[in-house]
């Protein structure tokens, strides 16, 4: 069984970070794994930095940029992961978009994904349809999981659809804008989260976007098995360095 969906039997409201390899500096990216697995996270999104990160907000989109700066390559990504499995049991998830994996060799990109022991992946631009016809094959053939996200004008057609393609949790956007902390959600995002709640869909939803502290979160997951948080988290790291992770978990759970 996938890490992934181990994790999502344990029964309890998962908390996962998403921070961008290769940041703040280019050798952080194992520390910053080992750390949040320490402090008790349930499951980590690794940001594979990109020129054009269409989903993401200023604080991702800088955090990306200077990764880059930096000399974050998705070769240098695996090189730095490749011994991950002796110190790190949580599941692990690459969020990327579609062009660098496509320039990599999307085979050998899962294959390589295998080997180091990622769980699945966040190609927030691959459309489901795309990828049920021409690449889930190669991801199950790696056993590597696909998370889709859906938002608020997602249709109950396409979300019913992506239920059936998936494998292990959906991303549930918590509005149609770009990713950053908010300080809350107000009732149509809240009657959103209920109404997936009522689909009774088979894979389990995950709330991200907005999520910042410990209200934003129980909120997040009051009808969902967890919640995602980034921009937060990538803020947290540009003023206090990665020697105060333990600090911002603390203020989650």
């Amino acid at each position: 069984m996938n890490r992934i969906q181990s994790k999502l039997q344990e029964g309890k409201k998962l908390l996962s970070i998403y921070f961008t390899a290769g940041y703040p500096q280019i050798n952080d990216t194992v520390s910053i794994i080992q750390d949040l697995e320490k402090n008790g996270v349930d499951m980590i999104e690794i940001g594979l930095p990109f020129s054009d990160p269409l989903a993401d907000g200023p604080t991702i989109q800088a955090s990306s940029t200077q990764a880059l700066r930096n000399g974050m390559t998705t070769e240098k990504l695996f090189h730095q992961l490749k011994n991950i499995r002796k110190t790190v049991n949580i599941p692990l998830i690459i969020m990327g978009y579609f062009n660098p994996i496509l320039q990599y060799g999307v085979e050998e990109f899962c294959k390589k994904c295998e080997e180091i022991g990622i769980d699945g992946l966040i190609i927030p631009d691959l459309p489901v349809d795309v990828y049920s016809e021409k690449y889930q094959a190669i991801f199950e053939k790696h056993n590597l999981i696909n998370v889709f996200l859906i938002t608020p004008q997602t249709s109950e057609e396409r979300i019913r659809f992506i239920d059936s393609v998936s494998h292990g949790f959906i991303y549930m956007v918590s509005s149609a804008s770009v990713t950053g902390a908010t300080s809350g959600f107000g009732n149509q995002t809240k009657d959103y989260f209920k109404r997936i709640d009522n689909m009774q869909l088979k894979n389990p939803q995950i709330v991200g976007f907005g999520i910042s502290d410990k209200k934003s979160f129980k909120e997040a997951t009051e009808y969902s098995n967890g919640a995602i948080i980034g921009s937060a988290f990538i803020k947290h790291l540009t003023k206090n360095g990665i020697e105060q992770i333990p600090e911002f978990i603390k203020t989650i759970k």
